[in-house]
């Protein structure tokens, strides 16, 4: 397995910087925003194309919602979730049902992993019980 540290650029570590920052996961949209003045400006095609180099790195972890918009959070934050596929409320589970789960060593030895999502896509119960109404 690689140890090292993979090289970023100065705007990736900023990017991780931040996201490392806020307690909650950012769109990329959200991330332009607080990048778009000043000295630290970053168009949004900038800001999403280090976003995706940094998720390939091992970095950050990146979190798809039904509606299309992409949430991210460093690695080190091991959050998952379920979400209601009709109005994208999303509910945080507590602790991490993959961490028991065995990876067969024959796999591991020729894939090095880097981190991993579990997200559970649903009916909330507002918009459960809107469908038997």
């Amino acid at each position: 397995m690689n140890t090292s540290k993979p090289d970023i650029t100065k705007r990736q570590q900023q990017l991780l910087n931040e996201l490392k920052r806020c307690p909650d996961e950012l769109s990329g949209q959200e991330l332009h925003r607080k990048f778009h003045n000043g000295q630290k400006a970053m168009g949004l095609t900038t800001v999403y194309r280090n976003l995706q180099v940094l998720v390939k790195q091992g970095l950050i972890r990146s979190r798809h919602l039904p509606n299309g918009e992409v949430l991210y959070a460093p690695v080190e934050r091991d959050i998952h979730h379920l979400t209601c596929v009709s109005c994208g409320e999303t509910t945080r589970l507590q602790g991490c049902p993959v961490k028991t789960m065995h990876i067969p060593q024959k796999a591991s030895k020729k894939f090095e992993l880097l981190f991993h999502t579990l997200e559970y896509f649903g009916l909330c119960q507002n918009c459960s019980q809107g469908l038997n109404a």
